[in-house]
């Protein structure tokens, strides 16, 4: 069985086993002079846990890398991927830790926290996908290794990083019309082929605002991974190794995805490649990539005219958000009085979301215009579906907080051509998302206070 989180790639490898917690050393005082010998042996010290790095005002500890460690080896094991030399994962593993602590410390000083209640719901939601109870869920983790407890905040953390970079990427990433044109003339093109492309990369990063030392120096580094590779070694072993890339742990595998998904670099590079072959060194804003085409296949072209006819839902919402200040069950009792002023229509659905709502759509009372499926998150739209033209839900919790939603009215749409923009502006965002939270972590790893501490003391 594959346990993975719901929405998020990288939940997926998550979870880690938690150890038996390590003993406190004793002070040569507190040693008896002469003691028997199963007294000796029962009295013999342990290391304590020792700082490994410093990152801002937080720290990674050995304890912590030694229980990731453990997960992440079995899990490629799982996966039929090599295991690099043990000193050499523990090292990036240790860069990824650094990473996400920076992140977790983003997220805590913007106000983002995800409860216990969101938190059940959440693995809930990952049991059911897996076809479990969420008993037989934990009971399956355990049997895997995996301790139900780190399980929890493996998931809760990964949530908080998803959020923030929603925050921080997501809602800053803009489409120009001219964008959407020039895709659509790129799809209506009968001589360009439509594919999928199964690719592997290695990046050597580039940190910001490197000298030409630097820069020199991580060129070589990729001209050595290179010369690796076509000697024979391992892509995925070598990827673990050495790649700075976020999928570094998953053999450097970006999965299947459309053309309009990849970076036009990435798509240069492997035009003329078969299956199995790897680029050259391709140099980008982060750095020196080293690309492996896996596998290709044709698609059929979603975007153009004739696409099947699909329901369009008009709605409105109030959100009420959760932070710091503002708890999941004071946004909830907020908006069952809402609710209540509605049913009793006390006010109207624009007059409240203009005065409570905490989303951009509060100026226009709520109103999020025509919606596609697969527009809004789950949550969202399973709530959605759910109702009646002029009926109002009851709050519907999302990652993004609690809603009220009321459906206007609904229509069938032919597929026409506002709809293949529609679908044109989301390939492109989502690519420019992929390439914009590769530039945002690498910022935020060279923003960071980093001390690595060399002994135990």
């Amino acid at each position: 069985m594959s346990l993975g989180m719901v929405g998020s790639a990288q939940a997926q490898f998550a979870a880690t086993a938690t150890p038996a917690a390590p003993g406190l050393q004793l002070p040569p005082s507190a040693v008896p002079a002469a003691p028997a010998p199963a007294a000796a042996a029962s009295r013999a010290p342990r290391p304590v846990d020792s700082i490994l790095v410093v990152v801002n005002n937080d720290v990674i500890t050995r304890q912590e890398l030694n229980e990731r460690l453990a997960s992440v080896q079995k899990r490629l094991t799982a996966q039929g991927v090599a295991l690099p030399p043990r000193n050499q994962l523990q090292s990036q593993l240790l860069e990824r830790m650094i990473v996400e602590r920076a992140q977790t410390q983003m997220a805590k000083e913007n106000g983002i926290v995800v409860d216990d209640a969101m938190l059940d719901r959440a693995i809930l939601r990952i049991a059911e996908q897996n076809k479990l109870s969420v008993a037989d869920f934990r009971v399956q983790l355990e049997r895997e290794g995996m301790a139900y407890p780190a399980f929890r905040e493996d998931i809760r953390r990964e949530i908080i990083m998803q959020r923030l970079r929603e925050r921080e990427v997501d809602n800053k990433v803009l489409v120009s019309e001219s964008e959407v044109d020039n895709y659509l003339a790129a799809e209506n093109n009968t001589s360009v082929k439509h594919e999928d492309l199964n690719l592997a990369q290695i990046l050597v990063r580039v940190p910001e605002n490197a000298s030409p030392e630097q820069v020199a120096a991580r060129r070589q580094r990729a001209e050595e991974i290179l010369r690796q590779l076509k000697t024979g070694a391992d892509f995925a072993k070598t990827a673990a190794t050495y790649s700075d890339s976020s999928d570094a742990l998953s053999g450097g595998e970006l999965g299947w995805r459309g053309q309009d998904r990849l970076p036009q670099l990435f798509l240069d590079a492997v035009a003329s490649l078969k299956p199995g072959e790897v680029s050259a060194i391709l140099k980008s804003g982060n750095g020196f990539h080293i690309v492996k085409l896996i596998d290709r296949r044709n698609t059929s072209n979603t975007a153009k005219a004739g696409a099947p006819a699909v329901e369009q839902t008009h709605a409105r919402h109030i959100l009420i958000k959760v932070n710091q200040v503002v708890s999941a069950a004071e946004a909830r009792r907020k908006l069952l009085e809402l609710k209540e002023r509605l049913d009793h229509k006390a006010a109207t659905f624009e007059e409240l979301a203009k005065l409570y709502s905490n989303d951009l759509s509060a100026s226009k009372g709520g109103d999020l215009g025509w919606i596609y499926p697969g527009d809004t998150v789950p949550e969202f739209e399973r709530a959605m579906n759910e109702l009646k033209p002029g009926e109002i839900s009851q709050p519907i919790e999302s990652p993004f907080g609690f809603h009220l939603i009321q459906v206007v009215e609904r229509k069938t749409d032919d597929g026409s051509q506002e709809r293949a923009r529609l679908a044109a502006r989301q390939a492109i965002r989502e690519r420019k998302i992929d390439e914009a939270t590769e530039d945002w972590l690498r910022q935020l790893r060279d923003r960071a206070y980093v001390e690595f501490r060399t002994d135990d003391n």
